[in-house]
Order: structure tokens, then sequence, then C-alpha cells
């Protein structure tokens, strides 16, 4: 499987190259040097994957920030270059293109005077600090005690080779900054082990808020010990809602959280399986219910539990154009506010990214959300 996919990929660079170099016909050492480029570039994507089994060290960065930097290049110059073609065919269609030669060329100069820019705007766009996104949600039965209370939800961190423990610090000082009543982190916290990564994570001990600071696990924490991410969460004091629930209060209103570990953890750990319906076993009747799970297609197994709302991520809003498109085939939603089988779902775009460092069009998020009497 792998080598097929490798074997894919690479096809895909002599396609690139065929279309951005040969049939422009550049001239030395211009030509040498485009080859040259996809070459290295291919050649990065397997070692940026082998250094993830490196010690940390200025080699390992080097590989996958290299990697991860021209794995996003390369997504957005086959768009680009399949975009580019398409039109070439409609204009040769139309009678009114230029010479073969020309029309090469120019396909070629637009592909890279639109990626480059691109790639610099996706990149800055990812290392922002994080947008604070406001919604207001009406809830039914939410007594006038709690009437107004801010959930801060921070998801999809993906600390790791390139997110380091000077941004978890950064998402720990908007989280708090905001003043929240409850912080809900829903799932991919990390992209490595807790060996590797703990003192990385280490900030998010700083979370504060006064009704309580609540985790789920993602499908990324599984592929590095769930069980281990889980452990070490609670040791840094945040409440981990594994298929359970806590009952808040204030001013004698109520509210119910619930957590769900990850659709994958079943597949991973059976003890880890998703199970909205013992999460909320013994919830008291009559109060509201909030659920904390990574996926927005946990809905489907909270049908007919009396969720009020479910905060989720796991789509990053799609992260890059125009991919989002693909996130369609997995998710019923792909960002914001949704109903799905009956549940009312918030869909985070994610505070941090996946893979390449490039968001292009969804920015990374901080939501806040107010709970108000409906």
């Amino acid at each position: 499987m792998l080598m097929t996919m490798m074997g894919l990929v690479a096809a895909l660079h002599y396609y690139l190259g065929v279309r951005l170099v040969a049939e422009p016909g550049f001239a030395q050492p211009w030509a040498a040097l485009g080859w040259a480029v996809l070459g290295l570039g291919f050649v990065s994507i397997p070692a940026a994957m082998v250094s993830t089994r490196m010690r940390p060290s200025w080699l390992e960065q080097v590989l996958h920030w290299g990697g991860m930097l021209w794995m996003g290049a390369f997504g957005l110059l086959l768009t680009a270059t399949v975009a580019a073609d398409v039109v070439g065919w409609v204009w040769r269609l139309a009678g009114s293109a230029p010479e073969a030669g020309v029309l090469a060329r120019d396909k070629a100069l637009g592909v890279v005077g639109v990626v480059v820019p691109a790639m610099l705007f996706a990149f800055r766009t990812a290392r922002a600090p994080a947008r604070v996104e406001r919604v207001t949600v009406p809830v039914v039965g939410l007594g006038a005690g709690l009437s107004g209370m801010k959930v801060v939800q921070i998801s999809d961190i993906h600390i790791g080779p390139t997110l380091d423990r000077s941004f978890m610090r950064r998402v720990v000082e908007q989280v708090n900054a905001l003043k929240p009543d409850v912080v809900a982190v829903t799932g991919d916290l990390v992209d490595g082990s807790v060996t590797r990564l703990r003192d990385e994570v280490a900030p998010l001990a700083g979370l504060r808020a006064p009704l309580g600071v609540y985790y789920v696990t993602g499908n990324h924490e599984y592929y590095h010990g769930g069980a281990a991410w889980c452990a070490e969460v609670a040791r840094l004091g945040l409440t981990v809602l594994n298929n359970t629930h806590r009952v808040v209060g204030r001013d004698g209103a109520r509210l119910t959280v619930a957590g769900v570990t990850d659709l994958e953890g079943g597949r991973m750990d059976p003890a880890h399986a998703c199970r909205p319906d013992v999460a909320l076993a013994g919830a008291p009747q009559g109060v509201p219910r909030l659920l904390l799970a990574h996926q927005p297609r946990a809905a489907l197994l909270a049908r007919g539990l009396g969720v009020d709302l479910q905060l989720s991520g796991h789509t990053h809003g799609g992260q890059m154009f125009p991919f989002m498109a693909f996130v369609k085939l997995q998710q019923p939603v792909i960002q914001g506010m949704a109903t799905i089988a009956g549940v009312r779902v918030y869909t985070h775009r994610g505070t941090g990214y996946w893979g390449p460092p490039l968001r292009l069009g969804p920015a990374p998020e901080i939501t806040e959300l107010t709970l108000v009497s409906a």
C-alpha cells in the first residue's frame, strides 16, 4: 500500500515536471533547477515520515519542516496545474489560444505566480494567533444562574514537530484572557508520544475555569497511546471525560457536561469505544446536556439522548483550499453550527494544524460560546 501511494506521488511529481518544466522549454540552468526542486521535494516527503522516529535534533527539525512545507506546496502546485490545464484546454477549444510553446510557458509562470504568494499567506495564517469566534447559543431549560455562562472551546491543537511549548502557552493565555466558565478541549491535542511531548504540552496545566476544564480524546491521541495521553492530561489537572459526565452548577442552575472517546478509539483500544449512551447514563433528567465529541458524526450515536449541544472539531474547516471538499466525504459538516441527526453540533476549525504548517482559507480558531436561557 505504501509503495503504491509513493508510486502515485512520484507519477504526479513527473506530471508537474512535464507541465511546469519540460513543455515550457525553459533554458538551462532553469530547466535543471526545476527538475531538481521536484526531485528533492519528492524525497522530502518520505524523509519527513522517517524524521518522526528520530531523536529530537536540528536534523529531525529540518527534515520534518522541509517535508511538510513541500507536501503543502505539492498539493497547491498540483491543484493549480490541473486548473491551468483545464483553462488551456477550454482556451484551445475556443480557438483563441496562442501557440503551444507560449501557452505552456504562460501556464507554468501563472501556476508559480499563484502558488508562491498562496504559500506565504497560508503559512502566515497557520502560525498567527487563533481568531476568537463568538457564538451565542440559546439552551432550553438552562437556569438563570447559568444563563450567560461562557464555554471556551479549543480543538485540534496538534502539538508536535512544528507546534511546540511556546504555541501551547500562547493558546492557554488566549483562552484564560476570555475568562471562561468552562473550557472544552475536544481532542487531537498531540502528534507524538507522551515521552516525546510531555514538556511541550505542560502549559495546558495553566488553563483556568471556575466550572472546570474538560478534555476528550481525538483520533490522533490513539496513534501515540490514547490511554497514556488520558493519564498525562489528567496529571496536568484537566478532567478527562472518557464516556462519562459531570454536573456543574451555579445559583441553583445546573448543566450536564458529558464527553466521549473518539470514534477511532474502540478500534485501537476496546475499552475506549465511543459510547454517548454510557456517557449520559445517570445524568439528571430536565438538566440541559452539553456533549464533547471529537468528530461531528458522533452525533449519529447521540441521537435521542437529549443532547442540547455537541462540541466537535476534527475537520480543521478543511485547512487548505480546495481540499475542504473532501471533508464532506467523511463528515456531515465542515465547520460552524449545524444539526446532525437531531443534535445541534458546533464544529470547530481547529486551533493548530495537521501536517503542512499551512492554512489556506479557514483560519485557526478559539471559540467562545455563550449559553443563554431559551
